[in-house]
């Protein structure tokens, strides 16, 4: 209704470009899913590259799912050491006063691709394309796209999420 809050969508086509880029440098909306054995250096990461408090933390298993899906528990030598994630949610204002969107974000990126977590596709992603297919197990994805056809009709996920792809 007309009480309502205004939609997401009206606000965003309604801000200046001035606005966005304020808005893109000085705030973040993160949700990393991360192996619970790395949830301690996941805190202490995100306490020095952002400083954003409260943290959004909430458990979730990868439950076995075959050989498909982008994410899949961790596996060494053949067996899963970790089936339980978390996923850690930063939504603020940076407290750091070396905060920079792209730089910073691109850190965080690259902890959670060392620790062999995700990143929530909706988040910012300042990866590279292959940084994003390191993160994510595109064999199933790539398998679908080329026996339907889809390879050249659609774009892939990578340029639907990806600020360097949409610009």
């Amino acid at each position: 209704g007309w009480l309502g809050p205004p939609h997401v969508k009206l606000l965003k086509k309604t801000q200046t470009e001035t606005i966005r880029r304020l808005y893109e440098q000085h705030h973040v909306i993160q949700d990393m899913l991360i192996p619970m054995g790395a949830l301690g250096d996941a805190i202490n990461t995100f306490h020095d590259e952002i400083e954003v408090y409260p943290l959004w933390l909430c458990p979730m298993a990868l439950l076995p799912s075959g050989d498909s899906g982008f994410m899949k528990p961790v596996v060494q030598d053949g067996q899963v050491v970790e089936r339980m994630f978390v996923d850690v949610g930063a939504y603020g204002v940076p407290m750091v006063s070396n905060f920079e969107a792209r730089g910073t974000l691109r850190r965080l990126e690259s902890f959670v691709r060392r620790v062999k977590g995700y990143q929530a596709l909706y988040a910012d992603c300042f990866m590279s394309r292959d940084e994003f297919r390191e993160m994510f197990d595109h064999t199933a994805y790539d398998t679908l796209r080329t026996s339907y056809g889809a390879v050249d009709a659609f774009p892939e996920i990578y340029d639907k999420i990806s600020r360097a792809a949409r610009r």
